[in-house]
């Protein structure tokens, strides 16, 4: 779940740890320990359009080849994927800095609960809003849409079914441009549902939904379009529709670029990019010196864990996931990572709140204890022989041997945190090979088929809590959703289904602080910390950056007036 309509992710419910105003030194080292800013704290260089000028270009980096566009499904649901679907895709909804959700006029005249029991919702769509082949929106891309993803299809091959799957009709309303939705069951976040929105001709079927969106975008109904796919230079380009109903962009294309993380800094110093992350110190130092660059900072849901794999051999063994958890030391991983950084990083003892959003409790009680003691006494209790310091238990004649797949263009600080990883394991006896993978194949091909044994990713940009429900629901045959690790309970699964049909917020918060309890004592991963969103931008590049809880709305990016 990366930066998506998710996440993926992505990904807001509430803020990051971030450095505020904070002066530099020479060497570009900020001087002090800075807290959490509030949960609305972002910076976009924000300017009235009057500012920009017509035309121009920005260029943005991706992690990998876009090997699928329908955000609905697994590989779709990656952050890089998800959001240009979102920027060729009618996006119903948008967050504000916030994180309050908003029609989108250009699609929407209105949606609003016309009645509670049972919950309805009624959709006015924007007569102006058509596909890029002529046709208008209407009910029957909602209904589609519903169908593909309520679960009752297992050839669709959606990566989340909630919500959907408490909707009992889709049907035209009051004319050809409302839409009616009933659910047989309230559902809290009905506005994270059909955004964005899919053209019923191409996902239909299993066979479309599954493969129409394959490498392209059959169809859009955006301001922008995609203009070149060029999978040689590895670079996807968006242009402006000129059949666009709403203000006109103010950039003449938007640029994404497949770039390994390490390429970042050299790529934004070389003006091949115009945004590169500057979290780590070695790139915060090179960034903050560039010519014509803002280092922005905002806040956002964003974190980072390690994921274990309960589907595949050792780790099926609950007590080996829960030695595995006690033999990582989450405070010394965390110290190691922000030893050189300027903010206050906060231990992660939750895997839905961040720990300056509102219902944040401490879960992790025991399970998240650094006990290598303990370690060792459920690795003996789980029938692993210790075999002596430094040396692989064993049971049956093999070995305890686990992998840790990480991506080719991981930063060093993904390196360092799985050779400590690695180092701290082997105190207990457990050997982990580390196994780097291509970049393009990471995702795809490792983390969303559940091939690794351990893996670190960060969930981003939850911007309703009813979307981290497939991280933690247990899988449907093949199906994982996107509980990568297979790790989950049928009590889980009921706390989740009714925290999201809970339209009371508090009571909602309770489910599912309940559920996360339950989550942490069955091992299913290890939260480490809240990641911070601190960012290098072209100087002159407005209304772009660190947009914090916010979706960024494209038609206003754009290079300011000389």
């Amino acid at each position: 779940m990366r930066r998506s309509a998710v996440t993926a992710l992505a990904a807001a419910l509430s803020a990051t740890l971030v450095v505020a105003g904070c002066g530099s030194s020479d060497d570009g080292a900020e001087s002090r320990k800075a807290a959490a800013p509030k949960a609305d704290g972002q910076d976009i260089n924000v300017h009235p359009l009057s500012d920009l000028k017509q035309g121009g270009q920005v260029k943005f980096p991706i992690t990998q080849w876009i090997s699928q566009y329908n955000a609905n499904t697994v590989d779709g649901s990656q952050g890089d994927s998800s959001d240009i679907a979102k920027l060729l895709l009618p996006d119903l909804f948008d967050s504000d800095a916030k994180g309050a959700h908003h029609a989108n006029p250009n699609f929407l005249l209105s949606a609003k609960v016309t009645s509670t029991s049972p919950q309805v919702i009624e959709y006015e769509l924007n007569p102006k809003a058509k596909w890029s082949d002529g046709k208008s929106l209407s009910w029957k891309d909602f209904q589609a849409q519903w169908k593909a993803l309520n679960g009752t299809d297992k050839d669709y091959e959606a990566a989340d079914t909630s919500g959907y799957d408490q909707i009992s009709k889709v049907e035209q309303g009051k004319d050809a441009h409302a839409v009616k939705v009933t659910f047989d069951k309230p559902y809290a976040d009905w506005q994270r549902l059909f955004d964005p929105l899919y053209p019923a001709a191409y996902i239909d079927t299993p066979e479309k939904f599954n493969k129409a969106w394959t490498e392209k975008v059959p169809v859009t109904g955006n301001a922008f379009k995609i203009g070149t796919y060029d999978k040689t230079a590895q670079t996807i380009t968006a242009v402006p529709d000129p059949k666009w109903w709403g203000t006109k962009p103010k950039l003449d294309a938007i640029v994404f670029r497949v770039l390994d993380f390490t390429a970042l800094t050299d790529a934004y110093l070389n003006k091949e990019i115009d945004f590169a992350t500057a979290l780590l110190p070695e790139d915060y130092k090179q960034l903050v010196k560039a010519p014509n660059t803002d280092i922005r900072r905002g806040a956002r849901w964003d974190e980072v864990h390690i994921t274990l794999n309960g589907g595949r051999g050792p780790l099926k063994d609950v007590n080996v996931r829960l030695a595995i958890g006690a033999a990582i030391d989450r405070k010394g991983i965390n110290s190691t990572f922000s030893k050189d950084l300027s903010f206050e990083l906060k231990p992660l003892d939750n895997h839905f709140f961040m720990p300056n959003q509102k219902g944040y409790q401490a879960n992790s009680g025991e399970y998240g204890k650094f006990d290598p003691a303990k370690a060792k006494k459920l690795l003996d209790a789980a029938g692993w022989k210790d075999n002596g310091e430094g040396k692989p238990r064993t049971k049956g004649g093999k070995q305890l041997s686990l992998d840790y797949v990480l991506s080719s263009g991981s930063s060093t600080a993904q390196v360092d945190q799985a050779q400590l990883v690695q180092q701290q394991l082997a105190v207990a006896g457990v050997k982990l090979n580390l196994k780097k993978v291509p970049a393009n194949d990471y995702f795809n091909k490792f983390v969303n088929t559940g091939n690794f044994d351990l893996t670190s990713f960060r969930n981003v940009d939850a911007v309703y809590l009813t979307m981290l429900t497939p991280v933690f629901l247990q899988p449907q045959g093949k199906n994982l959703f996107q509980n990568f690790g297979s790790v989950g309970s049928p009590e889980i699964d009921t706390l989740l289904k009714k925290a999201g049909q809970t339209t009371d917020q508090a009571e909602a918060i309770k489910l599912y602080n309940e559920a996360d309890v339950k989550i942490w004592k069955l091992g299913h991963s290890i939260e480490l910390y809240q990641r911070p969103q601190i960012v290098a931008v072209q100087k002159d590049l407005a209304n772009y950056g660190a947009e914090g809880l916010a979706d960024t709305d494209y038609t206003k990016v754009g290079w300011l007036k000389k």
